[in-house]
């Protein structure tokens, strides 16, 4: 072979991944840079209260558990404060190389399903939106929560040997991911499905593998489930699916931070009772009330008709904290900086392009048969039918951009390498046609909103 044949393409590999670490390395100094300058950022809702509670867990004085959040993230706040010091920039610090791991994990993951450009695709298009790598410099749990859920499926799907081990391990970070957020709570059965095996003989599962990983999740949660326990009389690590109902009803926005019902709700929901349980049967006892006025018909529709929109809005968190009109839904929680327009700008062009490619590279999928690929799809499917009825923030769509993003990878190097095309994406034209709409859905539900909802006329 002609060794410049044979070495031809590594340059231009080391150039797009040289490409990459300095666009990342550019965007985190400007992302720090509108943080600090020419003031600190405020604090935005959850925010203060992780950062309250592990400044006293750091004080040695727990504040009361209110069983709302699950305590991870107080914890790990509390824990990082206590190795580096209490600043904001030392979480903030651990976070982005806890980020830079996801994508990492998510390349791994992804090259079990396709090739490594298009892996190299699906981790460029995560790390490189601000609206993504922002989260890192925020207190909310997305970021580690993401670490443990990509974490596990790595362990399960990519690494070798020691399979109980392997499966144990997997099992803490599904425990630690219930302890950051409380989105897997009704998944992380499906994890199990990881253990079924197919042989000669037929479908067999590892049950001492499977038993690995419940133990492993048990003995992260445990601690919490007892402090659930004690306090309230039932293992509990937190619930605000009811508190969410209730908020998600009520929500007339189709953008977060208008006429906003979450924190006045919040405020009422923790004084209408002493107990998790009184104050969702009190809470509850309200939903049936409002579900008998106004129809479960009318409410349903209600609800598909604004949490979507606030779901896929293309005004992201980020944007959301950065000065503008209040009509608009606009926080101001970072000073004025000339940055911030180019910023707002590139998140709005990165969050539309994930969407539309996602869009198309989820409807021409072919190789949905690969365990992973039906994991992904069974989570997306999940976390829409979840956020369905539930009171919903923008920041929750940061737990499915990594399947968007590999998606969106897949169908950008097959649109371009005509060759593989045909191996990794279905065709035919109404396939074509059908991911044309979803993508148009998508954007129609990313920049409709205001103008439905009439913003700042």
């Amino acid at each position: 072979m002609n060794p410049l044949q044979r070495t031809g393409p590594e340059p231009v590999r080391r150039a797009w991944l040289v490409a990459a670490f300095l666009a990342w390395a550019l965007l985190n100094i400007g992302l720090l840079w509108i943080y600090y300058s020419p003031a600190t950022k405020v604090l935005v809702g959850d925010e203060f209260d992780y950062n309250q509670r592990a400044l006293a867990l750091l004080a040695g004085k727990p504040m009361p558990e209110l069983f709302i959040w699950p305590p991870g993230q107080a914890w790990f706040i509390a824990f990082v404060y206590r190795l580096f010091g209490a600043h904001v920039l030392a979480v903030q610090g651990v976070q982005i190389a806890v980020l830079a791991l996801c994508a990492l994990l998510l390349v791994r993951l992804w090259k079990t399903l396709d090739e490594g450009r298009a892996a190299f695709a699906a981790g460029a298009l995560f790390l490189l939106n601000p609206s993504t790598l922002a989260h890192a410099q925020w207190l909310w749990p997305e970021v580690t929560h993401l670490a443990c859920l990509l974490g596990a499926l790595a362990l399960l799907l990519t690494a070798h040997g020691r399979p109980h081990l392997r499966a144990f391990v997997a099992g803490v970070l599904i425990g630690l991911a219930l302890l950051f957020k409380s989105l897997l709570g009704g998944f992380w059965p499906v994890f199990l499905l990881f253990f079924l095996r197919r042989s000669e003989r037929g479908p067999s599962f590892a049950w001492m593998a499977a038993l690995a990983f419940v133990a492993g999740m048990l003995l992260s949660i445990s601690p919490a489930l007892w402090k659930g326990v004690v306090e309230t009389g039932r293992p509990l690590i937190a619930d605000s699916s009811v508190y969410n109902l209730e908020v998600g009803i009520r929500d007339i926005s189709r953008s977060d931070y208008i006429d906003e019902a979450g924190l006045p709700a919040l405020t009422a929901f923790l004084e209408s009772a002493s107990t998790p349980q009184q104050r969702n049967a009190m809470a509850l006892d309200r939903i049936r009330s409002v579900v008998a006025e106004r129809g479960l018909a009318s409410i349903v529709a209600e609800q598909l008709g604004t949490q979507y929109f606030r779901l896929f809005n293309a005004k992201t968190l980020l944007v959301s904290q950065l000065p503008g009109p209040a009509c608009a839904g606009h926080l101001g929680a970072y000073a004025a900086n000339s940055l911030a327009a180019p910023l707002t700008v590139l998140a709005y062009l990165t969050h539309s392009a994930t969407l539309v490619l996602g869009a198309f590279g989820i409807v021409l999928w072919r190789r949905w048969r690969r365990p992973l690929a039906a994991f992904l799809g069974l989570f997306l499917l999940y976390q829409l039918l979840l956020y369905a009825g539930l009171h919903v923030m923008q920041r929750y769509l940061f737990q499915m951009l990594p399947v968007l993003c590999g998606f969106a990878g897949s169908f950008l190097v097959a649109a371009v390498d005509r060759e593989r095309r045909s191996e990794v994406l279905a065709q035919s034209r109404w396939r074509i046609a059908l991911g044309a709409a979803l993508a148009m859905v998508l954007l129609g539900l990313a920049w409709l909103g205001p103008i439905l909802d009439g913003n700042c006329a």
